[in-house]
């Protein structure tokens, strides 16, 4: 016989498996949270299966997402040592008559990621595709006065749809919805999936802003009240609160509100973090063939350029992040637009870069300043190319040294503990400052007794140091040497190695292969042409 339950025991067990349930369903949920973006500090993480994550992207051509192509892609993606698809999504494929949809081309992407062991970043290319309108349906092209163009200052129409159509949004609006909805049921746990990409470099080309009847009336009358306060702007017409560059400004607001509204709907849907890409500004220096830096001209007119990207923060709050394509490989600049994009509100994600050689040495550059992810463009094997034929073999090596330990890149990054060394021409050395300990960089090789470290032909040396204790640091580098030593001495004084073991992360373990000493590490530990992390010890004497 089984005692009698009292009154107290019973609402005590009552507790016991109510608690024992919300653990489960607790575990549960964490078993199962989507990708998201979190921040400390300053500094941002993308958390999959709840651990920051580092994208090592690749984006494929424009017409590599079908499924005739996606053999040569796994092929491209496994030669690139990626991690990450970025793959697009045709809205003309997608819904090639009104609502009705196509998902052919978005599951045998799923399917074959996780074939490949490749997470997925899709890119939605719907009303704008490089400022214009490609990709929308023929329902939606063959229909101007339901889905209107924009207008030109002379009264002629280009094939770009207006962002002040109600029409072209809803409709817009629910393929992604759709798109957002068949992703949570088919990937809602497993989370191949990590971001969506909401357009694709948005904006016009051809004109600054609509001049249709409709977006003339807007423009004269005044400047809407969020927007006055995101421009900390008094009252006004748009001439008259933004001067000459009132057209731009309200080609942006509109757009930046209408892909707000997309990516906010998508999101109820399936919650993971949505973006924005951005064909920058680029001085006419930087593109000569494009000579002029005028919005509509020189980049599609409304988009999160430079002087732009914080009125796209406050005004698209739905979007967690605005990520810059860069292909200049002006190092200045480069870095330069990586600081205007990594902001305390908008992590730094480089979404597409050249892919030559040339830009190799950025990918060091981003991960020392904390971004999450790093994703050359036009790295499968379709034929032609937009980029031509440049010699481009600096990604692979790049993400082949960094894929073992990508994990631990990004909780290093998440926790401010990493810093790099890029050379530069005529640079050859550079100092890392941890505070108790410093370590010098030197790039090229022989690097002899007394001499000045020569330098790599190219400066393509690199180097990445992260400290993972009080005195003990993991490093690997190009073609480069380090040297630790303590603050304002050299080298070897009152400081030593105590050990430096090469070796490799296993699913998040230190696994050591052998010890190095002797000429591995009597000017420093040295790398070159070879794919080496080594965790040394130091000590003080």
């Amino acid at each position: 016989m089984f005692p009698a339950l009292t009154l107290r025991s019973f609402a005590r067990m009552r507790l016991c498996i109510a608690g024992l349930a919300a653990i489960t369903l607790s575990s549960v949920a964490c078993a199962v949270e989507a990708p998201r973006l979190v921040q400390k500090d300053g500094r941002f993480a993308l958390l999959v299966e709840g651990k920051p994550f580092l994208m090592l992207g690749g984006q494929i051509h424009n017409s590599s997402a079908w499924p005739s192509e996606l053999p040569q892609v796994w092929k491209s993606m496994e030669g690139l040592h990626a991690n990450t698809v970025e793959a697009p999504v045709y809205w003309e494929q997608f819904e090639p008559q009104e609502g009705k949809f196509d998902f052919t081309n978005v599951d045998a992407i799923v399917e074959g990621a996780r074939q490949h062991g490749l997470h997925i970043v899709f890119l939605w290319f719907g009303t704008w595709k490089n400022g214009n309108n490609h990709y929308v349906p023929a329902w939606v092209k063959a229909d101007s006065k339901r889905f209107p163009r924009t207008i030109r200052p002379d009264g002629e129409p280009i094939d770009v749809l207006s962002p002040i159509s109600r029409n072209t949004l809803e409709a817009d609006k629910a393929a992604f919805v759709t798109l957002m909805r068949h992703l949570k049921q088919i990937d809602g746990e497993q989370h191949t999936v990590l971001v969506m990409q909401v357009e694709n470099e948005s904006g016009n080309v051809g004109s600054v802003r609509d001049n249709s009847s409709e977006a003339n009336k807007l423009f004269a009358g005044a400047v809407p009240a969020d927007l006055l306060a995101a421009a900390h702007k008094q009252a006004g017409t748009w001439s008259q609160v933004f001067g000459a560059a009132a057209d731009e400004i309200f080609q942006a607001y509109h757009q930046a509100k209408y892909i707000n509204e997309i990516a906010a709907a998508g999101k109820a849907e399936f919650a993971i973090p949505c973006y924005v890409n951005v064909w920058i500004d680029y001085p006419a220096a930087q593109l000569p063939q494009r000579q002029l830096s005028q919005p509509g001209i020189g980049y599609p007119s409304g988009g999160p350029v430079q002087k732009l990207v914080g009125l796209w923060r406050a005004l698209a709050p739905s979007l967690d992040m605005i990520g810059p394509d860069i292909y200049t490989d002006d190092s200045p600049f480069y870095r330069d637009l990586m600081r205007t994009y990594h902001r305390a509100d908008n992590p730094l994600w480089i979404p597409e870069t050249g892919r030559g050689d040339s830009f190799g040495k950025f990918f060091y550059y981003a991960l020392g300043a904390g971004a999450l992810g790093f994703s050359p463009f036009g790295v499968d094997e379709s034929g032609w190319n937009i980029l031509g034929d440049e010699k481009w073999s600096a990604h692979a090596d790049n993400f082949a040294l960094v894929a073992p330990m990508s994990r631990e890149i990004a909780q290093w990054e998440f926790d401010d503990a990493l810093k790099t060394a890029v050379e530069e021409p005529g640079q050859t050395t550079q100092e890392l400052d941890f505070g108790a300990w410093q370590a010098t960089v030197a790039f090229g090789y022989p690097q002899a007794d007394g001499r000045r470290a020569p330098g790599t032909h190219d400066a393509h040396g690199a180097a990445i140091v992260a400290q993972v204790g009080p005195d003990e640091f993991v490093v690997t580098a190009v073609d480069a040497s380090v040297i630790f030593h303590l603050p304002g001495k050299l080298p070897w004084i009152h400081s030593e190695i105590v050990t430096a073991e090469q070796g490799v992360y296993q699913d998040g373990v230190w696994k050591p292969l052998r010890l190095w000493n002797g000429d591995e590490t009597d000017r420093g530990l040295a790398f070159h042409g070879q794919h080496e992390v080594v965790r040394v010890k130091m000590g003080r004497f």
